[in-house]
């Protein structure tokens, strides 16, 4: 038979391309697979591979084994960590991550206050044990702690150094894992718990979402003696009627007054100087450890940094007899004055208040108030464990109080005071590294 002529680029392919066959050629060759196939007997397939030997290397071959070792072992642990990392990437991805709020209590003793400050480790604060926390637990991956921001993360308030909480809220979002108070306590230091965890909207923000913030201020009653008529010590007991004076006192701050005296951060006429003080009052006194203390309650819709601690370094230095009572109206005033401000110690954050969004999402069978009713025993047995007892403490062997109440001679109250500049002087630090009593204003 005479073969075919070879097709040339004319009849269809280019130069460098095999020609395709012919369709009779195509069916032929289809045959002949078929019977190759009818005639080769085909092996069962094992139902199991069973570990053994690798496969047999050729022996013609020179080395062939130790070759087929050497890139087993490359090969086999980089497999296993492509195939881990695809798991874990895999079982976050089925993670619900859900926007959240902590209820946080901890005592403040020995950190920069709460907020985080990146870059500056020798400045420890709460949010560093926080965020260490959230990543060793599996809550959030571990980019999210490097920048807060990724989970959305917001505080209510930005507590000062050295001050404590029972009921600061948090807000983020994290995936949702099995036990997840517990996990992230495990990695905790037993001064700081997360009491609650409650489910809130995607856009919530704790700082902005905020209606009041509820503070308290421990401090032993002695604060109070006159200077000139009463004992200086731990052996002072507050009176009844000293007690009423303290409260006539505080009532004056309730209102909407211009602080700007209070804080080195406002000036006369920033309308954000002014803020409202809607609860301020002192408690019945209690004995600790043979030292009589009172605790300060105040409730304001926020506050600005040092307000909380000269408000009530203030109405101590009226009481002592260092300062006539008319102050209080002419530190509303533009002019300036040097108010005291007291020890950072007995400063606690009691609890934060959401009113407003427990109205509107409270009940919408979604979502749950924010009230924390069932977590009070827990924040109650928390002070009672943690920061009462360090408040009392430190004062016994520290005697903050005591030192600060020596400093009071030398404030005359006026403009151009040595603390007076030493607080505008402060606004030049990195505001990160201040802290604030209410969070700088929050």
């Amino acid at each position: 038979m005479k073969a075919p002529p070879v097709p040339s680029r004319a009849a269809g392919w280019r130069c460098g391309e095999r020609p395709r066959p012919r369709v009779a050629e195509v069916q032929l060759q289809q045959v002949s697979m078929a019977e190759h196939l009818k005639a080769v007997p085909v092996e069962a397939a094992p139902m199991k591979a069973e570990p053994g030997p690798m496969a047999k290397e050729d022996p013609n071959v020179r080395g062939s084994k130790d070759r087929g070792l050497k890139k087993w072992e490359e090969t086999e642990p980089q497999a296993k960590r492509l195939k881990n990392n695809e798991e874990d990437e895999e079982h976050s991805k089925k993670l619900p991550k859900r926007k959240i709020v902590l209820l946080m209590a901890y005592s403040g003793k020995g950190y920069h206050g709460m907020q985080r400050n990146l870059g500056s480790s020798q400045f420890k604060t709460i949010e560093d044990d926080l965020v260490s926390a959230l990543v060793q637990s599996g809550c959030i991956p571990e980019n999210h702690g490097e920048d807060m921001k990724k989970m959305s993360f917001q505080r209510c308030a930005r507590t000062d150094k050295g001050v404590s909480a029972a009921g600061q809220i948090v807000s983020l979002k994290v995936w949702l894992i099995d036990n997840i108070l517990e996990k992230i306590n495990s990695h905790l230091p037993s001064h700081i718990r997360i009491l609650g965890l409650k489910r809130v909207t995607g856009s919530f923000n704790s700082k902005n979402r905020c209606d009041a913030r509820t503070y308290f201020y421990m401090l032993p009653t002695f604060a109070f003696a006159h200077k000139d008529h009463d004992i200086q010590d731990e052996r002072y007991r507050l009176s009844p009627e000293t007690l009423e004076k303290v409260n006539q006192l505080l009532a004056g701050y309730k209102g909407t007054h211009n602080f700007h005296n209070f804080t080195s951060q406002k000036g006369p006429k920033e309308p954000s100087a002014r803020r409202y003080i809607m609860e301020m009052h002192c408690e019945a006194p209690f004995m600790r450890e043979g030292m009589e203390f009172a605790v300060i309650k105040i409730k304001g819709q926020s506050f600005m940094m040092h307000q909380i601690r000269k408000m009530i370094g203030l109405v101590i230095a009226v009481l002592k007899g260092y300062v006539p009572e008319s102050v209080m109206e002419r530190s509303w005033g533009e002019e300036k004055v040097d108010i005291p401000k007291a020890p950072g110690l007995g400063l606690v954050l009691e609890r934060v208040h959401f009113e407003q969004y427990n109205r509107r999402f409270g009940n919408d069978g979604l979502h749950e108030p924010l009230d924390w009713v069932e977590e009070e025993e827990k924040m109650t047995v928390f002070k009672e464990q943690y920061i009462y007892p360090t408040i009392i403490k430190t004062e016994m062997e520290e005697h903050s109080m005591t030192n600060w109440l020596n400093t009071l001679p030398n404030h005359d109250f006026d403009a151009g005071s040595q603390e007076a500049k030493a607080d505008d002087g402060n606004t030049k630090a990195p505001a990160s590294l201040k802290g604030s009593d209410g969070g700088g204003d929050h």
